[in-house]
């Protein structure tokens, strides 16, 4: 039976969080229709929180900890990705923004994205395709069509609002199965040691 891998990525702070909570979600519901279609799933799911100082230390060192090291691989080398912000000040937040700065930003070339954010309210939900969206195309990802946005009504009130959430859920995971199957992404082994250009004056060091 083929394997696809999925990593799930969230930049809630809080905990429990919401953020955390939608990310698994659409986790869910793809992983349900990639082993309707005979697929088995190996999911990853990360809380930035947890490795929210090494972060901060590879960004003023240049060097990955170990632990931040074992997320770098796992979401890079991985079939389809779920990344997941809370809105704040109208875009994601900087933990978000900081991890997928540290990253190689070849890494994610031709990777199935669903991108999904949360927020206090609906006013936030245009930063799906005015901040997330265009983080990952300049990272060559390919995004799904359908962003999922949760505002805090979505999750406790009733109404027209919480019966549309797992709707916007079900489709944007039905999108990411579409690329997720057919992936043909090879192997991506993130190596701290390989250099992207020569630190000799001559030029004699080639990088593989």
């Amino acid at each position: 039976m083929t394997t696809r891998t999925l990593a799930v990525v969230s930049a809630g702070l809080s905990q429990p969080s919401s953020t955390r909570m939608l990310a698994d979600k659409i986790a869910a519901a793809a992983v349900a229709r990639l082993e309707e279609q005979g697929f088995e799933v190996a999911v990853e799911s990360f809380d930035l929180r947890d490795v929210a100082q090494d972060i901060t230390n590879n960004l003023l060192t240049g060097f990955a900890s170990a632990k931040l090291e074992k997320v770098i691989v796992a979401v890079t080398g991985a079939d389809g990705l779920i990344a997941v912000s809370p809105i704040f000040t109208a875009s994601y937040s900087g933990l978000f923004k900081s991890f997928f700065d540290v990253i190689d930003n070849r890494s994610l070339t031709d990777m199935p994205v669903v991108i999904g954010a949360t927020a206090g309210t609906p006013r936030h939900s245009l930063a799906l395709d005015f901040a997330l969206r265009p983080l990952f195309t300049y990272l060559h990802a390919v995004v799904v069509p359908s962003g999922v946005f949760a505002a805090t009504g979505d999750w406790g009130e009733t109404g027209d609002t919480v019966r549309s959430l797992p709707a916007r859920i079900d489709r944007a995971a039905g999108e990411l199965v579409a690329l997720m199957k057919d992936s043909q992404r090879p192997s991506r082994v993130h190596d701290l040691f390989v250099l992207d250009a020569s630190f000799s004056p001559t030029g004699a060091y080639t990088a593989s």
